[in-house]
């Protein structure tokens, strides 16, 4: 991972307490919180900005409705005072959003991306990153997702989602990295 510029921004995309419930099935990275919570701390540590996003259902009985303790973010991936919330309703954080808006005006051009799930939101967001020209990281193990089942009734582990979303990702949208690499970029 090359260097990352001052003005590079991290983006933590939907660490809330919805992906806590048992409905989702089976997840792969069980780390994936603590990894988040490292990489927040360490960017803070240099000031470079954050963005967290949060998304919120248009369902009523949606697991991420405001009001309800799904739609909090996770301990892990907590805001502090001054960091942007951008709230979305969409798998993209840039659909609906001034996400896009807040970027160019701040001049950032390099991204770093977390969040849940890797399949979902995570990676709209950085398919679309990478589509509007932005230099474009994917943190992998910052990231996890749920099992699931393909139309023609297949199983699919939560791992064997992951790892398809990493492999569709690197090198076409995003350039996909591990937490220590982002981590060693930021103390260099």
């Amino acid at each position: 991972m090359k260097a990352l510029p001052l003005n590079a921004a991290l983006i933590s995309i939907d660490v809330q307490q919805a992906f806590n419930d048992p409905g989702w099935g089976q997840r792969n990275n069980p780390d994936a919180e603590q990894r988040i919570a490292a990489l927040l701390a360490a960017w803070r540590n240099t000031g470079r900005p954050i963005f967290h996003v949060q998304h919120r259902s248009a369902s009523p009985t949606g697991l991420f409705r405001p009001g309800t303790p799904g739609y909090l973010h996770k301990q892990e991936g907590q805001p502090q005072p001054g960091e942007p919330v951008i709230v979305k309703s969409v798998n993209s954080s840039f659909i609906g959003t001034d996400l896009e808006a807040r970027l160019r005006a701040a001049g950032i051009g390099v991204l770093v991306i977390m969040g849940l799930t890797t399949d979902h939101c995570v990676s709209t967001t950085t398919r679309m990153a990478g589509n509007l020209g932005f230099d474009t990281y994917f943190v992998a193990d910052a990231t996890a997702t749920f099992e699931r089942t393909g139309p023609d009734g297949r199983h699919y582990t939560a791992e064997q989602m992951h790892d398809t979303a990493l492999a569709s990702l690197h090198g076409e949208f995003a350039t996909v990295v591990w937490s220590q690499e982002v981590l060693a970029a930021l103390a260099a």
